[in-house]
């Protein structure tokens, strides 16, 4: 008599891939805890109002994405005795859809010069001793980014990283 048994292994695998990006290393040459992203509720960003498919784990997958990619290149960045605390407050990601195209596109994302994509921040850069450096609120948005070589073509944030990587550059500048 055979027995059958549920199939575990890709369950195990989910879990073991979760587990990897929620503790994923630190930037390679920054401090433990030297830059710190985190957002507000993802339901209630312009994203998930332009696009209901878009399931809360997904949001929190793309999101991770980004706060990853922000910490890598801040940490690359700052000083080592300095500390960058971001907050993501609103995320519209580039492209829309067009459901009048029918339904065999409603789930296809269209990347037009008339979606760019747009993240809303707040950030406070403090210094070893705790204090505040700088602070503030930018939108971040680049109406001309079809027009800009895509530094990441293979990657479905490729036009939000662009906008953190520009954010990056222009608030803390190259690493002296």
């Amino acid at each position: 008599m055979s027995r059958r048994f549920p199939a575990r292994p890709a369950l195990l695998l989910a879990a073991a891939l979760l587990a990897a990006c929620a503790s994923a290393p630190p930037p390679a040459g920054a401090p433990p805890g030297a830059v710190s992203v985190s957002w507000g509720d993802p339901a209630r960003f312009t994203e998930a109002r332009e696009n209901p498919r878009d399931t809360p784990a997904a949001r929190e997958a793309w999101l991770s994405d980004l706060g990853r990619h922000l910490a890598e290149r801040a940490a690359a960045v700052l000083p080592p005795d300095e500390k960058l605390d971001v907050r993501f407050t609103d995320v519209r990601r580039a492209g829309g859809f067009e459901p009048w195209r029918g339904p065999q596109a409603a789930d296809v994302r269209i990347v037009r010069d008339i979606y760019p994509p747009r993240i809303v921040l707040e950030f406070q850069r403090r210094a070893a001793d705790g204090r505040v450096l700088a602070s503030g609120q930018r939108t971040l948005r680049d109406a001309a980014f079809l027009m800009r070589p895509n530094a990441y073509p293979d990657d479905p944030l490729g036009y939000e990283k662009m906008l953190l990587d520009d954010w990056v550059r222009q608030e803390f500048g190259a690493r002296r």
